[in-house]
C-alpha cells in the first residue's frame, strides 16, 4: 500500500536564517593564519558559495578580539570605477576625517572624499608622472589605515575591481611591514586573464603569509544540515536531501533559495516525521539560483518590481534618492514600494541608506527580466541622477548613458573615464571603456574612427578583441550616408584593425582603397602608407614597399606630438624589416621612456619591435637591450599586458644565444597560456618550443608546436624552415621542397632579405638533396644580391652557409670545409653557438670527405660534447654515431643538458605512465607534476613510440605487463 505524506501548510515553520554549517575547516584556516598577522588570504569560490558568509563569522570573530576592519566590496559594473570598494571601505570604517590628524599626504584624497574636504590637508601640487601621483594616493590610504589602528582589510569580489583598486592591493601586501592584514574573495572563473588579482595571488614577497583557500560545495549531509536548519531544526529526509543537493550542486545559496521557494509556495510536507519535497518526480526544483529569484520577484506586486528593476540597473549599492529617481515614481508612492522591496528578502541595507541585492546572481536574474524599453528608461534616468552628485562618477555615467542610448553624453563621459583613466596610467581601464563604447552603441562616423584610432588592442584581454570593432565599422560603411573623405577614413581603421588581428591581405586591400581619398597631409595618409610599406602577408617586391614608405608625407606640426611619436616608431619598424640601415638611425630616436602614459605604451611596443628585428640582423646586443628597456617600461608603467610579448621575444632571442637552461619549460608556459598571452606572442613561444624539441629528438611534437607557431605571419617563415629540416633529416627532400615552396618567394624572391636568414640554408640543402643544384645556386645569388654589405651578421653568416653547400654538392670538400668553418666562426661571433656547432659538424665531415681523418675527428669529438653540453642530445647522438663509424667511439659524458634514454622510458615518462595506468587524464597527470598538458602529451607520445604502443589504453597495458611501474622513483631528476 501506497504510504501517502500528511500535509499540513497552515503548519509550515517560519523560515530562519540559515545555520552556518560544512565550514570548519576553512574557519580554522582563516582563524591560523589572521592570527599571525600580518596575512594575505585569498578566498575563492563560484558565485552563492558562500564567502560573504565565510567573512561575516570571520569579522564577528575578529571584532570579539578587539581587532577592527574595515570592509569594501566591488560592485558589477561594466567598467569599475576607480578604487571603489577602498573608498567605501575606508569611509565606513571612518565616517569622518576630523580628529584622524593626516600629514600633507592626506590632501591627495579630496577628488575621492569630497564630502571630508573642511577635514583634509589642502591638495597637494599635481604631478606630471601618473605612476607618481598614483604612488602618493596609496600611501596617503596607507596612512588612514594606520591612523585608524585597523587590523584587517576585507575586500569582496575583487574579480570586478578596477585597476587602481588592484594596483593598491600589490601596493598594500609588498610593503614591509605589511600595515594590515588583507582578504579579498573573488570567483576565478570570472577573473579577466590579464587581471593584476593574478599577480596577487603569485608575486608576493617571499616572506609573505599567503593563505590561498577555495570554498567547495556543501556535501549531502551538509545540504541537510542547512535546510533542517531553516526548517526550526527539524529533520529533513535522506530522499529530499539528496534530490536537493543533485538540483543545487550543494551551492549554499541555491540552497537556501530554492527552500525559500518551495515554502512559499507551499511545496513542503511532512513525512515520516520530517520535511521533504512534495512529489519528488513530478515537481521540479528550480535548477539555477536565476529561476528561484525571478519566481520570488514573479509574486510580487508590478510596482514593486520597478524598485528591485532600479536597484538592479545601479547594480551596487545605491542611496533612496538615487534609487528613487530611478524608478521615476512620485516619493508618495515610492515609500510604500520600498518597504515591500525591502522585505521580500532579496535586498539588504549594505551601509547606512545604501541598498543593494543579497546576492549578486540575484541582481543578474532581475536585471535581465526587465523589459528592453523600461531598462533603457532607467538607465537613462539613472545617470541623470548621478550628474547631479557633488563628484559625478564618469564611468558609471558612460555606462548608463551607454546602456540608455543616449549617444552624445555616452561620448562625452566615456571619453572623459577613458582620459582620466590614460591619466593616471590605467591603460587598460581606457582601452575597455572605448571598446565598449563603439561596440554597443551606433556612433556618428566622425566619432567613431577618432575612437577606434585611440584603441590600443594590446591592452584588450582575450584572443580576439578586434571582431567587434571591425564589425561596428563596416556597419557605418553599410548604413550611414557617407561622403567619399569618410568613407575612407573609415575604410582605413577597418583595414588597420584587420592588419592587427593578423587578416594582412584583408586589411591591405581596405588600406588601398582607402589611400586615394585620405587627406595627403593627415595623420592617416602617413600610417595607411607605413602599413602598406610593412613586408607582410604576400609576397611583393621590397621596391613596392619601400615605394610606399617613400610616398608617406612628412610629419607636420598639425600631427599631435604622440601621434608623431607613433609614426616614427612605426616608421623606424617597417625600414628595419625591408632591410634598410636607415632604419637604425629611426630606432635611435625612440626615447627610453617618457612620463605620458600613453607615449610610453608606444615606446615599449617600439622597443620591443626593433628588438625582434635586431634578431633578425643578427644584432642579438641590440635586441637584448631593447627588450630590456621595453620590459623596464612596461613593469615602471604597469603594462602587464606588454609583458608576454617581450617574454616571447627573449625566449626566441635566448634560442638563438644558447641560453637554453629552463627555455623549453618558459616557452611551453607561454604557449598554454591561452587567455593572458595573445596568440602572435603563443605562436612565437611555440616557435621556440618546436626548436628546442627538435634539439632534444621530440620530432612528433617538435612538429605540432611548429604546425601552430606557423599561425602567425612573422613567425610563419622560420616555422616552415624549421619543419622542412625535419622533413631533410627523415630523408625527404620532396617535401622539403614542398614546405619551402610555399614560402620561397616571400623569403627570398621578393628581395628582403631579412627574412632568409634562417629559410636560404634549408632551401639550398632540400634542392641539393633533389638533384637541382643549379636552382640552389640561383637562390644564393639572389639572396647575396638582396643583402649586399648590410651590417648583418646571422644573415651574412647564413650566406657563407649557403656557399660552403653549394661547394659541397659541387665535388669541391676542401673549399667546402674551409666555407664551412668560416660560417661557424661567423656564427660564433653573434654569439650563435648551436648553428656555430652544426656548421662546425659539416666543418669536420668535408674534411673526412678529402680523406682528412686525423683532422676531422677532435673536431667531431669537440662537437659532439659542446652539443651535449648545450643540451642538443639529439644532435650530439648524431655526432657520437658518426665517430662510431670511423672507429672514434667515445664514452657518453653528462653535460648539462638532459640525459638520453634510447629506447627506454626516462624516470619521467615513467611516472606519467603510472598515472596514466591509474586512470588519469593528461590535465590530471600535467596539474599533478606541475608542467603543461603539452609536455605530457609530448611525454604520452614517446613512450608509445619506444614501447610500440598505438593508443594511450595500450601504453598502459604495455606498462603493466612489462613490470616497469614498479621501477619509478618518487624523487626524479630533471630532464
Amino acid at each position: 500500500m501506497e504510504r501517502r505524506p500528511t500535509t499540513d501548510a497552515g503548519r509550515l515553520p517560519t523560515l530562519s536564517v540559515p545555520r552556518f554549517v560544512g565550514r570548519d575547516r576553512e574557519v580554522g584556516a582563516l582563524g591560523a593564519a589572521l592570527g599571525q598577522p600580518p596575512a594575505v588570504v585569498l578566498i575563492d569560490g563560484e558565485a552563492g558559495i558562500g564567502k560573504t558568509r565565510l567573512l561575516r563569522e570571520l569579522l564577528a570573530s575578529e571584532a570579539q578580539r578587539g581587532r577592527r576592519a574595515l570592509v569594501g566590496a566591488c560592485p558589477e559594473l561594466r567598467v569599475p570605477y576607480t578604487l571603489g570598494a577602498v573608498v567605501d571601505a575606508v569611509r565606513d570604517g571612518v565616517g569622518s576625517a576630523a580628529g584622524l590628524r593626516l600629514s600633507g599626504l592626506g590632501g591627495a584624497l579630496r577628488p575621492l572624499f569630497p564630502e571630508w574636504a573642511d577635514e583634509l590637508p589642502p591638495a597637494p601640487e599635481p604631478l606630471e608622472d601618473a605612476t607618481a601621483a598614483r604612488h602618493r594616493l596609496f600611501r596617503a590610504f596607507v596612512e588612514v589605515l594606520g591612523r585608524l589602528d585597523v587590523a584587517l582589510l576585507v575586500v569582496e569580489d575583487v574579480h570586478w575591481a578596477d585597476e587602481a583598486t588592484l594596483e593598491f592591493l600589490l601596493f598594500l601586501v609588498s610593503r614591509r611591514p605589511q600595515p594590515v592584514s588583507v582578504v579579498v574573495t573573488y570567483r576565478r572563473d570570472d577573473v579577466p586573464p590579464d587581471s593584476l588579482l593574478l599577480r596577487l595571488s603569485s608575486r608576493l614577497p617571499a616572506d609573505a603569509h599567503l593563505v590561498r583557500m577555495v570554498l567547495a560545495p556543501l556535501g549531502i549531509d551538509d545540504t541537510a544540515a542547512v535546510v533542517s536548519s531553516m526548517l526550526a531544526g527539524e529533520h529533513v529526509s535522506a530522499e529530499f536531501a539528496a534530490f536537493l543537493h543533485a538540483r543545487t550542486e550543494g551551492v549554499p545559496l541555491a540552497v537556501e533559495e530554492s527552500v525559500r521557494l518551495m515554502h512559499d509556495r507551499a511545496d513542503l510536507v511532512r513525512q515520516d516525521g520530517g520535511w521533504a519535497r512534495r512529489r519528488l518526480d513530478r515537481i521540479d526544483v528550480p535548477p539555477t539560483i536565476r529561476d528561484a529569484m525571478l519566481e520570488r520577484v514573479g509574486r510580487l506586486r508590478p510596482d514593486t518590481w520597478t524598485v528591485l528593476y532600479a536597484v538592479s540597473v545601479l547594480s551596487g549599492p545605491a542611496d533612496h534618492a538615487t534609487v528613487r529617481a530611478v524608478t521615476g515614481l512620485p516619493e508618495d508612492r515610492f515609500g510604500a514600494l520600498a518597504a515591500d522591496a525591502m522585505g521580500c528578502g532579496l535586498l539588504r541595507e549594505a551601509g547606512p541608506g545604501q541598498w543593494s541585492f543579497h546576492h549578486a546572481l540575484a541582481c543578474d536574474a532581475v536585471y535581465e527580466a526587465i523589459p528592453a524599453e523600461e531598462r533603457r528608461a532607467m538607465h537613462l534616468r539613472a545617470g541623470r541622477a548621478m550628474e547631479r552628485w557633488p563628484l559625478p562618477p564618469v564611468a558609471q555615467l558612460a555606462r548608463h548613458f551607454r546602456l540608455a542610448g543616449d549617444v552624445e553624453s555616452a561620448c562625452r563621459y566615456t571619453e572623459r573615464a577613458a582620459d582620466l583613466s590614460t591619466q593616471s596610467g590605467d591603460v587598460a581601464t581606457s582601452t575597455r571603456l572605448l571598446h565598449s563604447l563603439v561596440t554597443s552603441v551606433t556612433l556618428p562616423v566622425e566619432q567613431l574612427v577618432g575612437l577606434v584610432a585611440k584603441i590600443q588592442f594590446q591592452s584588450l584581454p582575450g584572443s580576439d578583441p578586434h571582431s567587434r570593432i571591425i564589425d561596428s565599422l563596416r556597419s557605418a560603411l553599410g548604413t550611414q550616408a557617407l561622403t567619399a573623405g569618410q568613407e575612407s577614413l573609415v575604410r582605413f581603421q577597418i583595414g588597420r584593425v584587420l592588419m592587427v588581428a593578423g587578416e594582412i591581405e584583408a586589411g591591405r586591400n581596405e588600406i588601398l582603397k582607402a589611400v586615394p581619398q585620405l587627406p595627403p597631409d593627415s595623420l592617416e595618409a602617413a600610417r595607411a602608407r607605413i602599413l602598406l610599406a610593412l613586408p607582410l602577408g604576400n609576397a611583393r617586391p621590397v621596391s613596392e614597399h619601400l615605394r610606399w614608405l617613400h610616398e608617406a608625407p612628412a610629419m607636420t606640426v598639425s600631427i599631435a606630438p604622440h601621434e608623431r611619436m607613433r609614426l616614427s616608431v612605426e616608421r623606424a619598424f617597417a625600414l628595419l624589416m625591408l632591410g634598410e640601415e636607415s632604419g637604425w638611425d629611426e630606432a635611435r630616436r625612440i626615447p627610453d621612456d617618457v612620463a605620458n602614459s600613453r607615449e610610453a605604451a608606444m615606446v615599449a611596443v617600439g622597443h620591443t619591435n626593433v628588438g625582434e628585428e635586431a634578431m633578425r640582423w643578427g644584432r642579438y646586443d641590440e635586441a637584448r637591450s631593447r627588450l630590456a628597456v621595453a620590459s623596464a617600461i612596461a613593469e615602471r608603467h604597469e603594462f602587464l599586458e606588454y609583458l608576454a610579448s617581450i617574454a616571447s621575444s627573449r625566449a626566441h632571442l635566448d634560442w638563438f644565444t644558447g641560453a637554453w637552461e629552463g627555455l623549453a619549460d618558459r616557452a611551453a608556459r607561454l604557449v598554454d597560456d591561452d587567455d593572458g598571452v595573445r596568440l602572435k606572442d603563443r605562436c612565437e613561444a611555440s616557435l621556440v618550443a618546436g626548436l628546442m624539441q627538435i634539439a632534444a629528438g621530440d620530432r612528433a611534437a617538435a612538429e605540432e608546436r611548429l604546425r601552430f607557431a606557423g599561425r602567425d605571419d612573422q613567425q610563419r617563415i622560420e616555422a616552415t624552415t624549421a619543419l622542412a629540416g625535419l622533413y631533410l633529416r627523415d630523408g625527404d627532400a620532396g617535401e622539403a621542397l614542398r614546405l619551402t615552396d610555399e614560402v620561397a618567394e616571400v623569403a627570398v624572391g621578393s628581395g628582403i632579405w631579412t627574412r632568409a636568414a634562417e629559410f636560404a640554408p634549408v632551401r639550398v640543402a632540400a634542392l641539393v638533396a633533389a638533384g637541382r643544384p643549379g636552382d640552389a645556386a640561383d637562390l644564393v645569388g639572389a639572396f647575396e644580391r638582396a643583402l649586399g654589405g648590410k651590417d648583418a651578421p646571422a644573415p651574412q653568416a647564413s650566406l657563407v652557409l649557403c656557399r660552403a653547400m653549394l661547394a659541397e654538392a659541387d665535388g669541391r670538400p676542401d673549399d667546402a670545409a674551409a666555407l664551412f668553418a668560416r660560417a661557424a666562426d661567423a656564427w660564433q661571433a653573434l654569439p650563435r653557438p648551436y648553428d656555430a656547432l652544426l656548421a662546425r659538424e659539416h666543418h669536420a665531415r668535408c674534411l673526412l670527405a678529402a680523406g682528412r681523418h686525423d683532422a676531422a675527428l677532435p673536431v667531431l669529438s669537440d662537437v659532439r660534447r659542446a652539443l651535449s653540453g648545450l643540451g642538443a642530445r639529439n644532435d650530439a647522438d648524431r655526432v657520437a654515431r658518426s665517430l662510431n663509424e670511423q672507429g672514434a667511439g667515445t664514452r657518453e659524458a653528462r653535460g648539462r643538458g638532459r640525459p638520453g634514454y634510447g629506447d627506454q622510458l626516462s624516470p619521467r615518462e615513467l611516472e606519467v605512465a603510472r598515472l596514466l595506468l591509474d586512470g588519469l587524464t593528461n590535465r590530471q597527470i600535467a596539474d599533478r607534476l606541475v608542467v603543461s598538458t603539452q609536455t605530457v602529451a609530448s611525454q604520452v607520445k614517446s613512450a608509445m613510440r619506444k614501447l610500440r604502443a598505438t593508443s594511450r589504453t595500450g601504453l598502459a597495458l604495455k606498462v603493466a605487463e612489462l613490470g616497469l611501474v614498479g621501477e619509478q622513483k618518487h624523487t626524479l631528476p630533471d630532464e
